[in-house]
């Protein structure tokens, strides 16, 4: 058997507990953050944060959370803060006593996030399951998801990651494989980035020459959303609510961006911050961004960060 897999319980009865047909059914499986993490100071400081955030967001309803895991896992800390946050009115009971309603009761809830964080179920990092079972991995990126969508600017803790194991049950008996999962974002060191790059230069040493690269970069742009009969005129209004940069990136990339994931028309802020927040993930993942943007400067009109954004695509597409 996978030596990682015996080191990745500290107790016999729960080694136990998953050798049971009963826990893990053939084909089941199952995420753990290995004991090696369990004490990360990085992963101890997330879950101070979250567990404050929680409870400042929740303190005139006198809900206080000692434990993420063993406070969330029946929904009512999770349907409280959504009411609170996005002024959600759901369907379910404020307290559910037997597993059956607090089954129902999650489901409801973690289908209202999804449907408002615009994510299918292939994009999901928790489950009605895991939620219930008490899965710290699972509670911490739903966490996580939640704050970031309804309170963006929040500083949440960086590069947070932990070692998993995941476990599989197969015909040959169980199988286990290690992986490095990130539950906050990643961002390079800030002091990796110059403090006086060339956009700094631009704007405080050149301004003569602001317009021309202006133009140079509204033009690459115009080139690709062009053929989807748009034009592009003003870097600051034009690239706020997210919408231009994320057809962009679609454009660029080769891929086509689901309509539902995205608010094509965003009506307000928050929704402009989604896009823009979206745009970010996506160049991140893609290689394209190599250092830390506020999405709310991209939002507020910021030409400075907008062109740094710009430049990213335009210096590997040109």
């Amino acid at each position: 058997m996978d030596p990682d897999f015996l080191n990745a319980f500290t107790q016999p009865s729960t080694l136990k507990q998953f050798l049971t047909e009963d826990v893990l059914a053939k084909g089941e499986k199952r995420k753990l953050i290995k004991p090696t993490s369990s004490n990360n100071p990085k992963l101890e400081e997330l879950k101070l944060f979250l567990t404050e955030w929680i409870n400042t967001t929740l303190k005139e309803e006198h809900i206080v959370v000692k434990s993420l895991e063993e406070d969330l896992f029946d929904g009512l800390v999770l349907h409280h803060l959504l009411e609170n946050l996005g002024s959600l009115k759901l369907d379910v009971d404020k307290i559910a006593l037997t597993e059956k309603k607090q089954r129902q009761k999650l489901s409801v809830i973690l289908e209202a996030v999804a449907k408002c964080l615009q994510l299918e179920g292939s994009q999901l990092k928790w489950s009605v399951e895991s939620i219930l079972a008490k899965d710290l991995l699972s509670t911490l990126h739903l966490l996580v998801a939640i704050a970031k969508h309804f309170e963006p600017t929040l500083a949440l803790p960086a590069n947070v990651r932990v070692e998993t194991i995941t476990i599989e049950t197969t015909s040959r008996g169980l199988k286990t494989s290690n992986a490095v999962e990130y539950i906050t974002e990643k961002k390079e060191n800030i002091e990796a980035q110059s403090k006086d790059d060339a956009f700094d230069e631009l704007f405080s040493c050149a301004p003569d020459k602001l317009d021309a690269v202006k133009k140079a970069l509204l033009k690459f742009v115009d080139q690709h959303v062009g053929k989807l009969g748009l034009n592009v005129k003003d870097i600051e209004s034009q690239f706020s609510d997210g919408v231009i940069l994320l057809l962009l990136i679609g454009q660029l990339e080769g891929y086509f961006l689901n309509l539902r994931n995205f608010f094509l028309t965003p009506a307000s802020t928050m929704e402009m911050l989604h896009n823009v927040n979206l745009a970010m993930e996506l160049m991140a993942e893609g290689g394209l961004l190599n250092f830390p943007v506020n999405s709310e400067d991209i939002v507020n009109g910021d030409t400075k960060t907008i062109m740094r954004v710009l430049y990213c695509l335009y210096s590997k597409y040109r």
